[in-house]
């Protein structure tokens, strides 16, 4: 026994707890497991686990690692079945096994190492067992009683999915990962299926309908619904027989009429846990009582094991336990939170399936496997280069000519996209962003280097910031305007640049006013902080302050006010369309005036501008049709939404379908659709894509074209958004400040050399990326 052992305590018998224990023995601490249930005495069927976290298994011990290789099974092919239809990808790299032989495997294991096993023996209080043990590890479950009764100290929150679903399992091994939507006459159900034991050596293979391969063994299967679904199916009357037979006869094609069985299966919805602290004192929280993301990502088994191993490698480094347990979370959160990210996508993805099934088969099999994030365009092309090609061929890409080795097809981003009139060469959009830079409103030098470069960078459009349709209608002195004729002339000098110098670029004008969030500073002096002088009176849809205490309140607008402004609105417009430019975005978002009518958080008029949905779209919608009505016929016209508020009370995405609608209705080309920024105390759920899922729904709900913006970071995102269907354009606002040559390096990047991405004659000596190094 290691002088410096810890005697540790581990309150949960699965394989978190099991494993944490093995682990922890193998170090020389003393360790004892409580189980209440027996040994044998499991849920659920299955468990996957990937390379990577075999890899981890594997340094960490050898011994686990050998039995666990001896009983996956393993694979590589995602087969989707829609509309009767078989699509296999392959490349993906699963293993699985029993959950049952996974314990016995770690009972055995942990048997060895001399760890004390307390089957069908409650667990006493954690923190009694934390005054007679040096750590207490809580891998109690998603229901844990530590980090309930230590909520203060961990400071949970839990988050039910809109679907339910059940763990059922077959008597026979798919050959593959397994999806399959059900459209029934109360709405559509889908199956999730992999096998987790390996057939007997005489078995055969038997084809089944559908492409279906089936081998006997067994396999894990989840139906999953929405719950109005659910309830209209009437599973709600169903006790857990009858519910195994009426999901088997659902998917009875795919299991070609053979039953399902449970395991004191029930229907549920999936608790996301998110804990803002995983350990107090000397009591951690490993596994799901620290943290879940939704099944279709993965296993909580994967993650529960992957604490086991940071946790025991925190101990080893660092063997105070405060300092150990603050490492364990340091060092394992930023992976976990990237995992509930990816599974928040995800699950999202199947409560909205509805939205999706209408797809062509081919797309809806993309975006069924890049709907976390996870997977990717390029990430597929290299596990699938078959079915990728596939996917881009029904998009419309051009493919390389077979007889020039080597030669690239056209990636999806450079494919053109028409609205009305105006056809862009590809599907970039430089996002609209304030610059501040401007001198009474006209733009100067900057702005025409600024979006000249963007356009010879090679964007299909570039979109200028929020230009403003009158002095009080600023957000700051700095900001842009088109409210009178020497700002007219200022912006049809940038707009004759672009059109002469970078041919085949289009810009586009995004006129706005800021309601109650303008008078303020510039925002490297103090984003949304008001002015230290000069302040001029707000105007908003109602007497409501941005920033309480903060921002000065703005005077409600009254009927004359509303039509002065759409006057406004409209002037500029013509101005604009004097200057030349080739698109124009009316900004209803972000919280600027047309978006304070809108949102129920910043809109409490009782006139008919204000209370119903419809009655807060009027004034916005008037504004539109006002320029629409001056702007020429045969130019486009987008709006910027707000999807989301971000804030209880708020926009919700059925409202948002509702306002993007009715935009389309009076004539909008695309809706461009962002989030949040209506009210000070929002809170987003960033992220990479974090606002994609937004314009995707939108797009989906409606056939209406979109652009999506949002940490679009990648040239990768922007080719798995566009060909999973989720829009139709992306705007790429920050990763343009980095690099005005953006697109043009996206295209060198992927070996695209096509009209779509034209280097400017002068620069086309530097079209190739110049060596780093010695070679």
């Amino acid at each position: 026994m290691a002088a410096s052992a810890l005697r540790v305590a581990v309150l949960g018998g699965g394989p978190g707890g099991l494993y944490t224990a093995a682990l922890l023995a193998r170090q020389g601490h003393r360790v004892e497991v409580w189980e209440r249930r027996a040994p044998d005495d499991t849920f659920g069927f299955g468990v996957v686990l990937s390379d990577e976290t075999l890899g981890g298994i594997e340094r960490a011990d050898t011994v686990v690692h050998a039995a666990l290789g001896a009983e996956f099974v393993r694979w590589d092919d995602v087969d989707v079945v829609h509309r009767g239809r078989l699509l296999t990808s392959g490349g993906h790299g699963f293993a699985a096994l029993g959950r049952r032989r996974l314990l016995e495997i770690l009972h055995e294991r942990c048997a060895g190492l001399g760890v004390r096993l307390r089957f069908r023996t409650g667990a006493p209080d954690a923190w009694a067992l934390a005054a007679t043990h040096d750590l207490v590890v809580a891998a109690d479950g998603v229901h844990s009683a530590t980090r309930t009764s230590g909520a203060a100290h961990f400071r949970p929150t839990v988050t039910e999915g809109r679907c339910r679903y059940i763990w059922l399992a077959a008597d026979f091994a798919f050959d593959a990962f397994r999806f399959e939507i059900a459209e029934t006459e109360h709405g559509v159900m889908q199956l999730h299926a992999y096998p987790y034991s390996r057939p007997m050596p005489d078995d055969h293979r038997a084809p089944g309908p559908a492409g279906t391969r089936i081998r006997s063994g067994a396999s894990t299967v989840i139906v999953e619904m929405r719950e109005e679904v659910w309830r209209a199916a009437g599973f709600d009357l169903c006790d857990e027989e009858e519910s195994a037979a009426r999901c088997a006869k659902t998917f009875g094609e795919a299991l070609r009429g053979r039953p399902l069985r449970g395991n004191r299966s029930a229907w549920t919805r999936f608790p996301t846990v998110v804990c803002g602290s995983w350990s107090h004192g000397n009591v951690a929280l490993v596994g799901d009582a620290a943290h879940t993301a939704h099944f279709s990502i993965g296993s909580g088994t994967k993650l529960a094991v992957e604490d086991a191993l940071a946790l025991a490698e925190a101990l080893a480094a660092e063997p105070a336990v405060p300092q150990a347990l603050a490492a364990y979370e340091e060092a394992r959160r930023p992976a976990v939170a990237s995992t509930q990210r990816a599974a928040a996508a995800s699950m999202r993805w199947f409560e909205d399936i509805e939205g999706y099934v209408a797809q062509p088969a081919r797309q809806f099999a993309f975006n069924l496997l890049t709907r976390s994030r996870r997977v990717t365009h390029d990430n597929l092309r290299l596990r699938d280069p078959r079915f990728t090609r596939a996917v881009e061929r029904d998009f419309g890409c051009p493919q390389p000519d077979p007889q020039t080795p080597g030669g690239a097809g056209t990636p999806p981003m450079f494919t053109p996209f028409t609205l009305r009139g105006l056809t862009l060469r590809n599907r970039v959009v430089v996002s609209p962003m304030d610059m501040y830079s401007a001198r009474d409103g006209v733009p100067g030098e900057f702005h025409l280097v600024h979006l000249g470069a963007r356009a010879l960078g090679g964007a299909g459009l570039v979109m200028t910031e929020m230009v403003c349709v009158s002095a009080e209608g600023r957000i700051t002195p700095a900001c842009a305007g088109l409210w009178t004729a020497e700002q007219a002339t200022a912006w049809k000098r940038i707009v004759d640049f672009v059109h002469t110098s970078a041919p085949g670029a289009a810009l586009g004008v995004q006129l706005g006013h800021s309601g109650r969030k303008g008078s303020t500073r510039v925002m490297w002096e103090g984003m949304d902080e008001p002015l230290p002088q000069g302040n001029w009176p707000l105007v908003a849809a109602s007497a409501l302050p941005y920033r309480p205490g903060v921002s000065a309140v703005p005077r409600a607008l009254t009927r004359d006010d509303l039509t002065a402004i759409r006057s406004e609105f409209a002037a500029a417009a013509v101005r604009a369309a004097d200057c030349g430019f080739d698109l124009l975005e009316l900004h209803c978002a972000h919280g600027y005036l047309l978006s304070g009518f809108l949102s129920p958080l910043t809109n409490h008029r009782d006139d008919a501008y204000g209370g119903s949905p419809e009655k807060r779209l009027r004034f916005p919608l008037e504004v539109f049709d006002a320029v629409r009505e001056v702007w020429p016929e045969d130019r486009p016209m987008t709006v910027r939404l707000s999807a989301t508020d971000w804030a209880p009370g708020g926009t919700t995405p059925e409202e948002a379908e509702g306002i993007a609608a009715a935009f389309a209705a009076h004539g909008a080309d695309a809706v461009d659709v962002s989030t949040g920024q209506v009210v000070a105390d929002e809170k987003p759920e960033y992220g990479r894509s974090y606002q994609t899922p937004h314009a995707d729904r939108i797009r989906n709900a409606l056939g209406v074209p979109v652009i999506a913006v949002g940490a679009i970071s990648s040239w990768d995102d922007v080719n798995s958004l566009l060909l999973a269907g989720r829009a139709d354009l992306c705007a790429v606002g920050r990763p343009h400040l980095y690099d005005p040559n953006w697109t043009l390096h996206a295209a060198a990047d992927q070996d695209y050399a096509g009209p779509a991405a034209p280097w400017p004659d002068p620069y086309r000596a530097g079209s190739r990326k110049p060596p780093t190094g010695r070679g």
